[in-house]
Order: C-alpha cells, then structure tokens, then sequence
C-alpha cells in the first residue's frame, strides 16, 4: 500500500503556501508577474479537496511548483518536473501528479509538480503559449535552486500524462524558443522526458481532440498546427525519451507515441518506447492494474541505465 504522508504534506504545502515539512516547498512561478497576462474578474482558480487532498484544478490563475524533495540519504540528484494531464482543460493533480512526486521520492529523486496554467482567451493574450510559459520557467527556476535542493542540474527531466505529455514533449522541442523575456541565461531544456499515455499531435487525424481545441482552437491556422505537432518539431537537441502508450487507448490514439519515437530514432536519440496489449487511458502509477503496472520499474530501470 502507497504511503499518503508525502503526498499530504505535499498538497497540504501547495494549498496554503505552508512549507509542512523540511523537504516540501510550494514556489509561485511569476513573482513579478505573468507575462501576456490579462486580467478577468470572471476566471476565478478552483481546486477539489476530497480527504483533505487537492485531486484537480481548474482555471489555474496562480501557476506554482511543489517541490517535494527526497530524503537526503536517499537522494540521487535527479529531479523530475510533473506535468499533470487533463486535456489542457483541467489538471488531474492527484494520481498524475502528488502520487508521481511519492514515486520519484521513494526512489531518491526529487519531484517537482507544476501547477500550469490552461489555455484561456480570458487571461491570455496568446493562449497557446501560456502552459509552455509556465514549463520553461519551471524548469529553470528547478536549475536555478539546484544547489539549495542538492540536485544536479545536468539531471533534471520532465514527465507529462495525456495533456501533460504534450507540454513535456512541448518543452522538450520548443525549449529554446522565446515565448517571454528571462531575466538571465538558464537554460530550460530538460535533460530527459517521461512520455505517458502522451498527446503528441495536433495533426486532425490522430490527436486529441479536446486537448487541441483547448490549445490552439477550433478552426487553427496549419502554422499552429504545426508548430505544436511536436513530432515535427524534434532536433538533434532534443533529449531522451522514455514513452509510454497502451494498444487499446480510445482517449489518446497510440499512434501520437509512434510519431515522436520514429522521430527520436531518425536523430539517433537514444529513447525507449513501451506500448501495451492493454490499459486504457489515464492510469498514472497502474497499481494493481495490467501489464501496464511494469512501466514504473521499467522506466526507474532506463534512468539508471542511461546515467540519470
């Protein structure tokens, strides 16, 4: 049985900003404030609390990281930023998100959950960028504090379900471009990427439809379409993949896991790609579930052969 104390503590940092234990913080991303921000009294941030636990967000206003550092004696110096899925329309925060951050603990790496802004025409002057926004400055402020948290700052990775996936993969492809005005040089291109169940395309036949009319609208211009098919966005830059994806997937077609795969191989990214016979959509962890239940030690097992 998971043990609920990390998570808890965790959830409990993130709702009221109260650092509850020496190795769980909870950051504000934009201190200084958003950028391409707008302001609508009518977008108000929402969470659901089911047994003192935040299971979802919605209307993120507030974007943040909880960062839920392993035992010192346990560390590995690696981190992981966690992308929670929920078709860029809500974020699934338990199951995608707390519970990942307890996984990666229990095996020494510290998880760092980013709460991310959904795509909004309400608060965004360009919607499509806003949950990249929020990946990038995740991803360098976890560099930026790599000492104060003991983690090497050549080790840190991003892991994204469905949604999620597609900002992890997002981040992975478009890292280096300018999407708001850093205040230094930080590099936010993940070391590794963590690719579950993921939504790769924007490509009208096999995507995500929810997840792309959310992003980049009903009727988008074959520029964004592009652009955020992120197999078509892969470089030589990109980092390392370990993918994910269950055969019988009715939310998100395996074929999104397939695409960015052939292209990780056609730059010669050394890259791992899991499909199972069965498993749905959606099953974070799978404990006590299928076949599907293997990927957590199986992608422990790639971290470790792959040097991070």
């Amino acid at each position: 049985m998971k043990k609920r104390i990390l998570i808890i503590a965790c959830l409990a940092s993130a709702l009221t900003g109260i650092n509850l234990n020496a190795q769980v913080k909870t950051l504000v991303l934009w201190p200084d404030g958003i950028p391409g921000s707008m302001r609508d009294a009518s977008y108000t941030e929402v969470s659901t609390v089911a047994n003192g636990i935040i299971t979802r967000w919605v209307k993120v206003t507030d974007p943040a990281i909880t960062v839920c550092l392993p035992q010192k004696d346990k560390a590995t110096g690696t981190a992981v930023l966690i992308c929670p899925g929920g078709g860029y329309g809500t974020l699934a925060f338990d199951h995608e998100g707390n519970a990942i951050a307890e996984w990666l603990n229990d095996n020494g790496i510290a998880g760092i959950i980013l709460k991310y802004r959904l795509p909004s025409d309400l608060i965004m002057k360009d919607k499509s960028i806003g949950p990249l926004q929020d990946a990038q400055e995740a991803m360098r402020t976890i560099r930026r504090n790599a000492g104060a948290w003991n983690i090497n700052p050549r080790k840190i990775g991003v892991i994204g379900f469905s949604a999620g996936g597609h900002l992890a993969s997002t981040l992975s492809t478009h890292f280096a471009e300018k999407v708001y005005d850093t205040k230094d040089t930080t590099s936010a291109r993940p070391d590794f990427s963590i690719l579950l169940y993921p939504v790769i395309t924007m490509d009208s036949s096999f995507t995500h439809a929810g997840s792309r009319r959310n992003l980049i609208g009903d009727n988008p211009p074959d520029e964004a379409i592009k652009r955020f098919s992120n197999e078509l966005q892969i470089t030589q830059k990109t980092p390392p993949a370990f993918i994910v994806h269950s055969a019988d997937d009715n939310g998100v077609p395996v074929k999104n896991s397939f695409v960015y795969y052939e292209g990780l191989l056609k730059y010669r990214i050394p890259s791992e790609l899991h499909i199972f016979q069965k498993g749905g959509h959606g099953y974070g962890l799978a404990e006590n579930r299928g076949t599907q239940a293997a990927w957590p030690e199986l992608c422990i097992t790639w971290l470790k052969a792959s040097g991070f």
